[in-house]
């Protein structure tokens, strides 16, 4: 009798050391995961849901989120105007879903679409834009062109086309400096 209870001893101790030891790996590795983890991961499932931004010299903004990239959010204010926000400009986001994407799942082609991508395609339409920078001061203009990592702005009064005559002068600005462009 006393064997089987040594035995049983012995056999609960195990299983309890078994028990620890798989906890501690599941902690390790739902560690190990979310370090993969990227903020564009966890804005894919809100994609289609209203979100909050709070950005650097512009303070909050509210619409649906309709896209987002490597680098930038795409939101649909109300009142129909679409705000293109670089990513880098983000303080905070509210409005997140418990549930995130599979790290790294929005495939190759999605994930090189950056922000000077997303520029180029306002470049191709000759829309004219509002941009709101960094310091909280805005320009209006049209994108006449992006680079590796600048936007040329040729500056004339919204709701103006572009004309030669009406462009009051071209500016280049760092793609960092960007917080939203906003079509006019």
């Amino acid at each position: 009798m006393r064997w089987d209870e040594l035995f049983n001893d012995l056999e609960a101790q195990f299983d309890e050391a078994a028990t620890a030891e798989l906890a501690a790996e599941v902690t390790d590795r739902s560690r190990r995961e979310l370090s993969l983890l990227r903020l564009v991961d966890r804005l894919r499932p809100v994609i289609g849901r209203p979100v909050t931004l709070r950005l650097v010299g512009v303070g909050v903004i509210e619409g649906e989120l309709t896209a987002s990239g490597p680098d930038w959010l795409l939101l649909a204010e109300v009142g129909g105007r679409e705000a293109l926000v670089a990513a880098h400009a983000v303080v905070s986001i509210g409005g997140l879903a418990a549930q995130t994407a599979v790290p790294h799942g929005e495939g190759q082609v999605s994930a090189r679409l950056d922000l000077a991508y997303a520029l180029r395609g306002i470049v191709r339409d000759r829309s004219a834009v509002a941009l709101t920078l960094m310091d909280g001061s805005t320009a209006a203009g049209t994108l006449d062109r992006v680079g590796a990592d600048f936007v040329e702005l040729a500056e004339h009064a919204p709701g103006e086309p572009r004309r030669h005559d009406a462009v009051r002068a071209v500016r280049a600005y760092p793609l960092t400096s960007l917080v939203v462009v906003r079509r006019a």
